[in-house]
């Protein structure tokens, strides 16, 4: 298997999740977690989770037994905005919701155009900004609670920084280098960004919960070298996986790879023909040669999607894997049936994402979460 790359600004190669577990020092997710996250929930886990989309984690053993003990949590995620969003990053979100709703938590998301334009070269500060604004339409129409929820841009919620002070304090430029691998080519704002992303878990005097992809752990981990001398508790974390690009199960989807990815704002026609063309099956060379040989659903982007995202009935899931290993349905079908999925699922969140805009302003300024941190003085522990 080629090498991989895992960073919180690139994953190249195919990715061996089993060797990320053991290369990040994470742990495993494990039915005995998801069982007890369905006992205190009252509820059925969401596929994203059952089918183990989210597949490692720190300390969300000690999250749940916060949570069952009285002392509850605090979720926290974010999105980097340097482009469109497309649906590989949007599930996280949908996860993230469902913990909200069944949990009854409080969710802060940080939109970090500060790092994009530190991060990408190529991108001027406007347009991160106005990538911002764009992408927290989509993440709005997700349908979080805007009562218990606060999205925030670093460049303008500059309380932050008053937080990441503290922070920076704690972190040396060889732990920074030893966990990023800067260089002395690296921009003095990079190094500094670490603190800044940190800052967000200390918004509550509780355990934080981050449900985020797994390239974005090395920023936990620091957090949790020093948390706990300010105060406060380590950061806990729910991994998940990359949704494969449209072009193959090894590649990430990529917002600078368009063949590879469905935009959330695509035109559902037109991302109906980007899957034809461009979607990878498990298919055989030929018709004749797939029923008699049977497909190869392991190998196939159109099944990876509606196993992760858009097939939720695990009955049908399972027999549509079936069907295709014993050549009784060929690719052209499953297409079909994936692009009919991603089109409803646009159209629907399209809706969501004009409505969204009426909404902008409570999720960021006005909502009971939103005023309560534009008027929260910086935490004693914090300032010491």
């Amino acid at each position: 298997m080629p090498e991989f790359e895992v960073t919180p600004w690139e994953v190249t190669g195919i990715v061996d999740y089993n060797k990320l577990i053991e290369e990040f020092g994470t742990t495993p997710l494990t039915e005995d977690l998801l069982e007890k996250t369905k006992e205190l929930t009252k509820s059925e886990l969401p596929l994203y989770f059952k089918r183990k989309f989210f597949f490692s984690h720190r300390d969300y053993d000690l999250v749940l037994k916060d949570y069952e003990e009285g002392r509850g949590f605090f979720l926290y995620t974010g999105r980097g905005p340097s482009g469109p969003m497309h649906i590989g990053h949007i599930i996280p979100f949908f996860a993230t919701k469902w913990l909200q709703e069944n949990f009854g938590v409080n969710l802060y998301i940080q939109i970090t155009d500060d790092e994009k334009f530190l991060f990408k070269p190529k991108r001027g500060f406007e347009d991160t900004k106005r990538w911002a604004y764009e992408n927290i339409l989509d993440i709005i129409a997700v349908g979080f609670d805007p009562d218990k929820t606060f999205i925030f841009q670093d460049s303008e919620f500059t309380k932050i920084y008053e937080m990441a002070i503290p922070i920076a304090k704690k972190v040396t430029y060889s732990m920074a280098k030893a966990v990023f691998g800067f260089s002395d080519q690296s921009k003095i704002g990079m190094i500094f960004f670490p603190a800044i992303q940190a800052a967000p878990t200390f918004f509550e005097e509780k355990r934080s919960l981050i449900p985020a992809a797994i390239d974005q752990d090395p920023y936990w981990r620091i957090q949790r070298d020093f948390a706990e001398s300010l105060g406060y508790y380590k950061a806990a974390a729910l991994h998940s996986k990359f949704v494969p690009g449209l072009t193959g199960i090894g590649g990430k989807m990529s917002a600078s790879k368009p063949e590879t990815a469905v935009y959330l704002t695509d035109d559902p026609e037109e991302a109906g023909k980007k899957i034809w063309k461009y979607a990878f099956t498990g298919g055989r060379a030929t018709a004749k040669e797939q029923r008699e040989l049977g497909g190869e659903p392991d190998k196939c982007v159109v099944f990876k999607w509606l196993e992760i995202f858009f097939e939720p009935d695990d009955k049908a899931l399972l027999e549509r894997y079936q069907a295709c290993k014993n050549g009784e349905i060929l690719c052209g079908h499953c297409k079909r049936y994936l692009i009919e999925k991603v089109q409803n699922f646009l159209k629907e969140h399209q809706r969501k994402r004009e409505e969204a805009k009426d909404l902008m302003e409570k999720f960021k300024y006005t909502g009971k979460l939103a005023r309560e941190q534009w008027d929260k003085a910086i935490p004693e522990p914090l300032r010491r």
